[in-house]
């Protein structure tokens, strides 16, 4: 039975991207850049070419994968807007406009009993995503996330 889900062991690795695709494209670089110190005088442009391409392409990993973080961080807020609508007063929905996406992204997995508390808190203290989530003392894990 794996362990439950908390502060210590939420995040995650993407083993495609970080232990498939990410070595490979670092590799791809190394040689491409040992193939030029080694192999100069033939084929000069086509050497710095395949390094152009190199950077081309580790940039293009990070990018998407950023973008991936970035729409799923959106996601977030909107569902823990809706979470924090439904849980709160009609006289504290102000609070809801005065939270960051990264404030929202650390509620995510505090419990329907604290998210409230620990939402005011959040705003009155100005807390980050790392110390919101450890402030949480009933986990609500996440098994969806990327």
């Amino acid at each position: 039975m794996p362990q439950p889900q908390s502060f210590k062991n939420h995040s995650r690795y993407d083993p495609q991207f970080h232990f498939i695709l990410l070595p490979l494209l670092g590799r791809n670089l190394i040689v491409a850049i040992g193939a030029t110190i080694y192999r100069w005088p033939s084929f000069p442009h086509m050497h710095l070419w395949w390094i152009v391409m190199s950077i081309v392409l580790l940039g293009m990993a990070g990018l998407s994968r950023g973008y991936a973080l970035k729409n799923q961080d959106r996601l977030i807020r909107l569902e823990e807007q809706l979470r924090l609508a439904d849980l709160v007063d009609d006289d504290h929905l102000g609070l809801i406009d005065a939270l960051t996406i990264d404030q929202f992204v650390g509620l995510r997995f505090a419990s329907d009993a604290e998210v409230v508390a620990l939402a005011q808190r959040a705003v009155t203290e100005h807390l980050t995503r790392k110390q919101i989530k450890q402030a949480i003392l009933n986990w609500r894990p996440d098994n969806n996330r990327i």
